[in-house]
């Protein structure tokens, strides 16, 4: 096993794990701006201001069981493409909490790394484990039992525990995504942990409470209800509570809510028609259209309480969640089964626009994993209202041509200062620093080759990276 340093020059037609100038533009002239862009951001602090990171893990701060469990069995941009190549998910553990024999699953995995060439899950998994672990060859059948013994080592000292790691990743920011009904009692643990020097900010994420063909709809409403001292059939009361339960999450730091929609539909109902709606919804009588109007007046509804509470609102939108219902029966959610579907934004955020859209003080993210959507809606509408951020490409687009796709799909319509800034959302906590610097890369890029170009002086490409990179989200986000 080679165990060089992991930035070393290309050598002929011998893989380069770390290149220096890896995403850089093959021209000479553009590579050595778009070098001296990233040189300005490489080091700067990470904010991650949307993730599923397990807030747990750093309160605990236990060892990383092993590398299976580490790298494979909780990603699931990891294991989808390991199952359509005809793996069982139960080896990699997916569903289980983590696999029954960790180094067999490795091995499974070693055998089907070729598959991962070209993917920005390779990309990520490359990064890691040349940053952190030394590992410079390439994962194969031959060398699997080197590259887990070598992880497995590594992951048992104690610098390797997750708050070393924390730090060592220069994290400043890192957001969760909670249950409106969490106590947050690890974020208050955390927040006053003097040797915790990261936010770790909850994330209000209500949307099993806003939709009524949730499984266990009605019995979150008498929780929700229960929790706040109210009844479960008061659509008023149902409303307030709701109100009560982000007031908590602000209390323990909170600067955002998320909704994970399937459509971002908004619709305005007097107070008589949404009574109607919650009643029929508690007892189970909507039909789909009405299902449709409940979760569009709650979105609605959601933008109205940021408005009054300054919670950032992000949406989510765009996903087929659980398409393999075998899948789902035998793994449950998060299994890599999720596909994307096609957005539409323009007619369906109108009446929330109407209402919050020209407020300043309201900040609305609006994401997407349809990507015809960035220069024919969402660029236009951030370009207008003052409310609206266009969301960092998120999900199956958060990859480096993707992302430049993005990039200049918004740019020439919005500009710069519409964006959100980079999102990593993600559950593999080792791989946020590979995800953030493949987007500092991506947009070095993308600056240098407008400055080649003659659209921007370097003065301004070198300022502007440094405004996407680190200002932009503090100012999006309100940190």
């Amino acid at each position: 096993m080679t165990n060089t340093s992991p930035l070393h020059a290309p050598d002929g037609n011998r893989l380069t794990v770390l290149d220096p100038d890896r995403l850089f533009p093959a021209d000479p002239d553009t590579r050595d701006r778009a070098r001296a862009l990233h040189e300005r951001v490489a080091e700067l602090p990470i904010i991650s201001p949307h993730g599923h990171v397990d807030p747990r893990i750093l309160l605990d701060d236990a060892a990383f069981a092993d590398p299976t469990s580490l790298f494979l069995t909780f990603d699931h941009y990891v294991t989808r493409l390991l199952h359509a190549d005809g793996a069982d998910l139960a080896l990699f553990g997916v569903g289980a909490g983590g696999p029954a024999d960790p180094r067999a699953a490795w091995i499974a995995f070693a055998d089907r790394w070729h598959l991962f060439a070209g993917t920005a899950s390779g990309y990520w998994l490359r990064h890691e484990w040349a940053s952190l672990f030394g590992l410079t060859d390439e994962l194969s059948p031959a060398s699997a039992d080197a590259f887990y013994d070598r992880i497995a080592s590594r992951i048992a000292d104690a610098d390797f525990r997750p708050r070393a790691l924390l730090d060592q990743f220069r994290i400043e920011v890192l957001a969760t995504t909670d249950d409106p009904l969490d106590d947050l009692e690890v974020h208050r643990a955390l927040a006053t942990d003097p040797a915790v020097s990261a936010r770790i900010l909850p994330t209000f994420r209500p949307d099993a409470y806003l939709d009524p063909e949730a499984a266990g709809f009605r019995e979150r409403l008498e929780r929700l209800a229960a929790a706040t001292g109210r009844s479960a059939d008061d659509p008023q009361g149902y409303l307030a509570s709701l109100r009560e339960r982000r007031a908590h999450f602000i209390a323990n730091g909170a600067v955002s809510a998320d909704h994970g929609v399937r459509e971002p539909f908004t619709v305005a109902l007097d107070r008589d028609e949404f009574a109607a709606l919650h009643r029929d919804a508690l007892a189970g009588r909507l039909d789909a259209q009405g299902a449709r109007l409940f979760r569009g007046a709650m979105l609605l509804e959601m933008g109205r309480m940021s408005a009054d509470d300054g919670l950032v609102m992000t949406i989510h939108p765009g996903v087929h969640r659980n398409h393999s219902s075998a899948t789902f029966d035998r793994f449950g959610p998060d299994s890599g089964h999720d596909i994307p579907i096609a957005v539409e934004y323009t007619a369906n955020l109108r009446p929330l626009l109407d209402e919050i859209g020209l407020r300043p003080d309201v900040h609305i993210v609006a994401f997407s994993i349809d990507e015809t959507v960035y220069s024919r809606e969402l660029a236009p509408l951030a370009g207008f209202y003052p409310a609206l951020y266009v969301g960092a490409p998120w999900w199956f687009l958060d990859a480096p041509d993707a992302a430049l796709r993005v990039r200049a799909a918004v740019t020439e319509t919005a500009g710069f200062s519409r964006g959100s800034g980079f999102i990593d959302d993600t559950r593999a906590f080792l791989s946020i620093p590979a995800r953030h610097d493949m987007s500092r890369r991506v947009d070095s890029a993308f600056l240098a080759r407008l400055v080649i170009e003659g659209r921007l002086t370097m003065a301004d490409a070198e300022r502007i990276i440094v405004e996407i990179t680190d200002a932009q989200p503090r100012e999006v986000f309100k940190l």
